[in-house]
Order: C-alpha cells, then structure tokens, then sequence
C-alpha cells in the first residue's frame, strides 16, 4: 500500500440519481416519494433558456418546502461558459435553505473549473453563515474533461463524485452513436472463420474505457463512481445491461431519466444477498482469526488476504446503509 491514501468523500447512498426538471415543478412531488436515493433538480440541458429563471424559483421554493425525506439533494446549474452559473450558485445557496446537498458542475474541462466555483459557493456560504458545506458533483461529458479527469477528481475537497455524461461525450468526441447511453451495432468484431467458413460477430461496449477511466480517477481520489443516462426508457433490459456493467466496473450508482428507471437502478446497485452473507462471514472468520492470535484468516477451504477484507468491509457498510433506509 502506497504511503498516500486516499481520503474517502462523504458517505451518501447514490444508487439511483433521479433528474427531474426545474421547469416542471409538478414532478417535484412525485420524486420526493418516490424510491430513488439522490435527486437532481436540473437548470441545464433540461431547461429551455427562455425558463431559467422561473426553474430557478421553482427550485428554490421546492427545496425550502417539500418534504424531500433522507434523500441526497443536488441541481445541477448551468455550465461555467453560460451568463445563467453565477445567478445559479448564488440565488440556489443563498435562497435555497440548508436542505441542499450538492451542486451538480456539467461540462467540466478542468480543475480550474472547480477552483472557480470552490470560491463562489465558499464566498456565498461565508457570507449567510450556512451551517452545511455544500459538495460537489462532477460530469465529465467532454474529450477536454477527459483529457483532465484526473486533475479534475483531486481538485477540490468538495468533491463527492464523478459522472460519465454520454451523450455529450459522445458529441464532443464525434462518436458514431445511434442513443443515449446504449451500444452501436457496428462497433463489434468478427471471429475467425470456423472450418464450415461461418463467422460470428460480437457486439462490443463503446463506452468501457471511458467509464473504466473514470472510476479509477474517482477511486483514486476517494470519490463515488456515477454512471450516467440511459435514453431509451423503453427498454428495462437495456439499462439492466449498462447498469450491471457500470456496477462490475466500480460504479455505485447510475441516473434515472424516468420514474421507471429507479427501481431498476437499485436493484442493480444493491449487494446480493449471498454476497452479503459471504462478506459477513469473513469479518466473522478475521474476528475469530484474530481473537485466537492467529497469523492468517482462513474461511472454506482458502485464505483471505487484505484485500477481501477490505472488500467485505466495504460490502457490509453498504448493505447496512440500505437496509437502515428501508
């Protein structure tokens, strides 16, 4: 283990990020009961520019005013190149109460983005003697926030986590991609021919080294690891597909565009049951381990290492933070 080690962001459950829009305040209500674990109130691509400024009132009074329970609060403003970010920070800090959470950053090209609205929103809190630090969640949706994620990830101890924004990713790379989020037909590879001269193609995930690339910049810096939009809301299996490759890939979280999309978001991203049991009998076993002064922890047969412990640890903390939640 290297002498630096990561300090861990703030511990919020994120396993469904619902985006609901600030110009359409009659949703408000219905994500605030529903079973999703964050919400983000949008400003940005959601809002047409000619409703920014009442979204931002709609938002305000809703964070003062409903009943948001223990879910994760965030909105997400609008980018640093628009005249619309500094009216956002400001009016949403200042107006918006203490029941916000997180302030959503999109588009982030590099780590002096984040030190701008470190200051602006620091500044702000300074000024109304806020009581809670407001974090931030990072979107990395650009080839210029790729080329920068790193840096990005480390650039402030606000920083509670990164999100794969894909479609705009997808733009701004000029990507061949036919949705949201989902697969492209033609990015695939043909096997050899067999002995008949047949040849099977296999459809491949043009988005693995970009979500790849992310999690370990977020692990790296001790932040959550976000998946983002699945566009066709449609199509359940198609989402329980990116989710459940987001999940092996070292996300803990992925977005709902749709009420739909949430129960599937935490189905994905909640521990099996097995694996908990599993995890929980190697904590049993380093206990007892180290109770009998034993040099090694031993469970069925094999050795556990370091590693699965830590890993178990990880498990059992998160499954405990669920079922606490009901």
């Amino acid at each position: 283990m290297s002498f630096t080690i990561p300090e861990l962001c703030t511990s919020r459950l994120n396993r469904c990020e619902l985006a609901v829009p600030g110009s359409s305040p009659k949703f408000f209500e219905k994500a605030a009961k529903s079973n999703a674990d964050a919400i983000f109130l949008d400003l940005e691509d959601a809002v047409a520019p000619s409703d920014k400024e009442q979204a931002r009132k709609n938002i305000i009074e809703a964070l003062n005013d409903i009943d948001w329970g223990d879910k994760v609060m965030s909105v997400r403003i609008n980018g640093l190149d628009t005249h619309y970010m500094y009216r956002d920070v400001i009016d949403i800090v200042e107006k918006g109460g203490e029941r916000l959470d997180l302030i959503m950053i999109p588009k982030v090209g590099t780590a002096s983005d984040i030190y701008a609205l470190d200051m602006l929103v620091t500044q702000v809190e300074t000024a109304i003697g806020r009581k809670k630090k407001i974090g931030f969640e990072l979107i990395v949706e650009t080839a210029l926030g790729m080329q920068n994620i790193h840096e990005i990830a480390a650039a402030s101890k606000r920083n509670e986590s990164l999100h794969f924004g894909v479609a705009d990713y997808a733009a701004s790379t000029k990507a061949r991609t036919t949705s949201i989020g989902g697969p492209n037909p033609l990015y695939g590879v043909l096997t050899d021919p067999a002995e008949d001269g047949s040849r099977d193609y296999h459809w491949g995930d043009m988005w693995h080294y970009a979500i790849a690339r992310m999690v370990v910049a977020a692990r790296a810096n001790g932040l959550r690891a976000i998946d983002g939009p699945f566009g066709d809301f449609s199509d359940p299996d198609g989402y329980r597909a990116h989710g459940n490759r987001a999940a092996i890939l070292g996300c803990e979280g992925k977005w709902a565009i749709h009420p739909s999309q949430i129960d599937l978001a935490n189905e994905i991203f909640t521990p099996d049951e097995k694996e908990v049991a599993k995890a929980r009998r190697i904590l049993e076993a380093m206990e007892k381990a180290q109770a009998e002064g034993a040099g090694a922890v031993a469970l069925d047969g094999g050795l556990i290492d370091i590693a699965s412990i830590k890993q178990a640890e990880a498990l059992v903390k998160q499954a405990d933070i669920i079922a606490a939640r009901g």
